[in-house]
C-alpha cells in the first residue's frame, strides 16, 4: 500500500509545529518557522523528504478556502467600489515590475522574452500571504484591506491570460516562426469569454442558488452537513472555475463566497471551515519552503538582493504612487504597498510553465523561488516596522 499522502500530511504538520513553536519562542512570525520546515522535508537538505506534488496540491485547497472566506467578507458593491484604484493600481504595479525585472535580467545576460517572463512573475502577490495579513491584522474589511483584496483579484485575471498565452507563445518561438498576432489574440478573446461567462454564470445562478442552498441544509439541523455543505461550496465552485470556465480555483471560490455574503446564514457558516482552513494554509508555507534551494543564496547573492528589491521596493513604491494619486490615507496606501510586497503561488505556477517550455532557465527560476522565499519571511517584519513607524494600525480584536 502506498502511504505517500500520509507521510506527507504528517511530515508537513508535524515539522511545521516544531519551526513554528521555535518561531513563536524566538519571537519570530510563526510563517518562518513553517517556511524552515519546508526547507527540512524538501529535497534539497538531508533527511526525510515529502512528496512536493501532493503538498502543492494540499496547499491549494488552503487557498480555495482561505479565498471562499474572503469572498463571505465581500459584496458586489464592495468589488465596484474599489475597481478604480485596483484596476489602474495592478496594472501599473505589474507593468513596473516587469519591466524593472527584465532589466535585471538582462544585466545578468539573459534574453528579452525570458526577463519579461521573469519580470511578469515578479509582479504577482501571494494571495495566502496577503490574507493571513490582513486576518492577523483584523483588516479584512478596513479600506486597505478592500482595495489590497480587489488589487489581488485583477492580478489573479491577468495571472490566467498569461498561463494560456504561455504555450502559445513558447510554441511560435521554439518552431522559430514568427509571432503570430492574430492567434495570440483569438488565445485572448477566448479567455475574456471565458472568465467573463464565469462572472455570468456566478451573479445570474450562483446568486440565487447557493443562498437557497445552504438554508435547505440549516433546516436539515445537522452542524456536520452545515460544514460539509460549505466546504462543498467552496471546492465545487472553484472546481467549475478551473474545469468549466479555465479560470483559477482561487477566483471561484472568492465569487462563491461573494454571492453567499448577501445572506446571513452564509456568514456564519464560514466559521465552520476556519479549522481546516488555518491547517491547509500552513501547508501552503511548507509547500513554498520545500522549493527552496538553500544555496541559490550563496551562488547568486547579487541576484538575489536584486530580486528581493524588486518584490519589497519597486513594488511598494508602484503601489504608493497610485494609492496617492486616487488620494487614499497614508494608512491605507502603507497597507496596500507593504500587503502586495510579496509573490507566492502564482509566481511559482507561471515561472514554472516557462521552465518546462523552455522559456525560463533553471537559475532565473530559482531566483524566483529565493524572492519569494526572502518576501514571504520579511512581510510580517515589514508590517511591524510600518506600524512603529504609525503609519499603519492593525485593529484590536474585540473581546466578547
Amino acid at each position: 500500500m502506498d502511504h505517500t499522502l500520509i507521510y506527507t500530511i504528517i511530515g508537513s504538520i508535524v515539522t511545521a509545529f516544531a519551526f513554528g513553536m521555535i518561531a513563536v519562542r524566538l519571537r519570530l512570525p510563526p510563517i518562518f518557522g513553517y517556511l524552515l520546515a519546508g526547507v527540512a522535508i524538501g529535497p534539497h537538505t538531508p533527511g526525510f523528504v515529502a512528496d512536493l506534488s501532493l503538498a502543492k496540491q494540499l496547499a491549494e485547497i488552503g487557498v480555495i478556502l482561505l479565498m471562499f472566506g474572503v469572498g463571505l467578507h465581500f459584496s458586489v458593491r464592495d468589488l465596484l467600489y474599489v475597481r478604480r484604484i485596483a484596476l489602474p493600481g495592478a496594472i501599473v504595479q505589474m507593468l513596473s515590475a516587469t519591466v524593472i525585472g527584465a532589466a535585471v535580467a538582462k544585466m545578468f545576460g539573459y534574453g528579452l522574452a525570458q526577463g519579461l517572463i521573469f519580470g511578469f512573475s515578479l509582479s504577482v502577490a501571494s494571495t495566502i500571504v496577503l490574507l493571513r495579513s490582513l486576518e492577523q491584522r483584523k483588516m479584512l474589511e478596513s479600506a486597505g484591506g478592500k482595495i489590497a483584496i480587489g488589487w489581488l483579484i485583477v492580478e489573479d485575471i491577468a495571472m490566467v491570460f498569461a498561463l494560456v498565452m504561455l504555450p502559445v507563445l513558447a510554441t511560435m518561438i521554439q518552431s522559430g516562426e514568427a509571432l503570430d498576432w492574430k492567434a495570440l489574440a483569438a488565445s485572448a478573446l477566448e479567455v475574456t469569454f471565458k472568465i467573463g461567462g464565469f462572472f455570468a454564470f456566478m451573479f445570474i445562478a450562483g446568486r440565487r442558488f447557493l443562498p437557497w442552498l445552504l438554508v435547505a441544509i440549516a433546516r436539515l439541523r445537522s452542524s456536520e452537513l452545515l460544514t460539509l455543505g460549505t466546504l462543498a461550496i467552496a471546492l465545487g465552485f472553484a472546481s467549475i472555475a478551473y474545469v468549466v470556465f479555465h479560470a483559477s480555483f482561487a477566483l471561484g471560490a472568492f465569487l462563491a463566497g461573494m454571492m453567499l455574503n448577501e445572506s446571513e446564514i452564509g456568514r456564519k457558516s464560514a466559521e465552520s471551515t476556519l479549522p481546516m482552513r488555518d491547517a491547509f494554509s500552513v501547508l501552503f508555507f511548507v509547500s513554498v519552503g520545500m522549493l527552496f534551494d538553500p544555496s541559490a543564496m550563496w551562488m547568486q547573492p547579487v541576484a538575489v538582493v536584486a530580486v528581493f528589491m524588486i518584490i519589497v521596493l519597486a513594488k511598494s513604491l508602484a503601489a504608493l504612487a497610485i494609492t496617492a494619486w486616487f488620494k487614499q490615507s497614508r494608512e491605507v496606501s502603507f497597507t496596500v504597498a507593504v500587503g502586495l510586497a510579496q509573490i507566492g503561488e502564482f509566481s511559482f505556477i507561471l515561472g514554472g510553465l516557462a521552465l518546462v517550455n523552455g522559456l525560463l532557465s533553471q537559475e532565473l527560476y530559482n531566483l524566483i523561488l529565493a524572492g519569494a522565499m526572502l518576501s514571504i519571511v520579511a512581510n510580517p517584519f515589514l508590517f511591524h516596522l510600518t506600524d512603529a513607524l504609525g503609519l499603519t494600525r492593525a485593529k484590536k480584536q474585540v473581546k466578547a
